[in-house]
């Protein structure tokens, strides 16, 4: 029965960023307030539930499926889920199956993501500075990420670090990161932080660092070529000449990627958002749990949303204030 969702603007809708939780180890500055209150765990989709609807998608056409929080290496008995997953990538029907992760728990889980099929991991590191980390993090250890990040090369993975731009806080470590990158034959990837969730406007407005202004840095080091390779999300890619690495960049407010957006989101209670940045949702708890012998209204729920699709997101700084902003916080919808 595999078919295609397609949106309004004749996108073929084959990504699926699934969070299977909102609770995480840490509580970054940009992405959660520092006393964050998380949902009741009776309000989450159970890991049987989560199967069946990525199985309604994969059904429906979807080919890569990514898996975040929060910080998904938290849930419990997690890898039953992704044990379960992987009996699609055996069948040919889902091409990737992948997370994002903070990293903190990689060194206990890369040997056995790696034997369902997971072959690449994004990583989120904005820092190498011990101290920054912690300060950034509010409570990580960088040594407990680096840990895991060496683990998951040494099993196999392919590993992408995804670092914030954050004015003021990282602008210096550029150059260290990139080397860093370099010498571990991992990727890195910018990402302009994004005006999710209530911390504070003014903290928004003076975290904000262009990747115009990164990708500007490059250059004056660098012959920086730009690639028409992509990932299946987001990131724009160059190459660094010199070095032979990709850096990739995500310009949710410079330059904004919609045009080509291929995914939607769904979170942990089974709410799927169509657009990171609007707060139009779709209810697929109640037609999963309502009807547990059919996934006929499941499906139409799906394809019904995905005709609402929007052409795109609203994110703006320019005129020095937020617009555009969302209430949930980035941890919520899955980063």
């Amino acid at each position: 029965m595999n078919t295609h969702l397609i949106d309004p603007y004749c996108r073929v809708i084959d990504y699926l960023r699934l969070s299977v939780t909102d609770r995480c180890d840490f509580r970054c500055h940009y992405c959660m307030s520092e006393d964050m209150q998380f949902l009741p765990k009776r309000e989450l989709l159970t890991l049987e539930e989560l199967d069946r609807l990525c199985s309604t998608f994969i059904d429906l056409g979807v080919k890569k499926l990514r898996i975040t929080g929060g910080e998904p290496l938290v849930r419990r008995d997690i890898m039953t889920f992704f044990r379960a997953m992987s009996r699609h990538l055996e069948a040919g029907t889902l091409k990737e199956l992948t997370l994002t992760t903070n990293g903190s728990q990689l060194s206990r889980f890369a040997r056995d993501l790696y034997a369902v099929g997971v072959r690449r991991v994004n990583v989120s590191l904005d820092t190498l500075d011990a101290d920054k980390f912690t300060e950034i993090t509010r409570r990580g250890k960088l040594s407990q990420v680096l840990k895991g990040i060496d683990e998951a090369l040494r099993v196999g993975m392919q590993v992408k670090l995804n670092a914030v731009a954050l004015k003021g806080f990282n602008e210096d470590e550029l150059p260290q990161l990139t080397r860093w990158c370099a010498k571990h034959g991992t990727t890195l990837t910018w990402i302009e932080v994004m005006p999710m969730g209530d911390i504070g406007n003014e903290q928004r407005l003076g975290q904000y660092w262009s990747l115009d202004d990164v990708r500007r840095v490059y250059e004056s080091d660098y012959v920086v070529t730009d690639l028409q390779e992509r990932s299946g999300g987001p990131a724009r890619y160059v190459r660094l000449e010199e070095t032979g690495q990709k850096i990739g960049f995500i310009t949710p407010l410079s330059h904004n990627f919609c045009e080509s957006c291929n995914r939607v989101r769904l979170t942990c209670t089974g709410q799927l958002y169509m657009c990171l940045g609007q707060e139009d949702q779709t209810d697929l708890r109640t037609p999963l749990r309502n009807y547990p012998d059919t996934n006929a209204p499941l499906r139409a729920a799906i394809v019904a949303a995905i005709d609402r699709k929007p052409k795109g997101h609203d994110f703006d700084y320019s005129r020095q204030r937020v617009d555009g902003r969302v209430s949930r916080h980035m941890s919520h919808t899955g980063g």
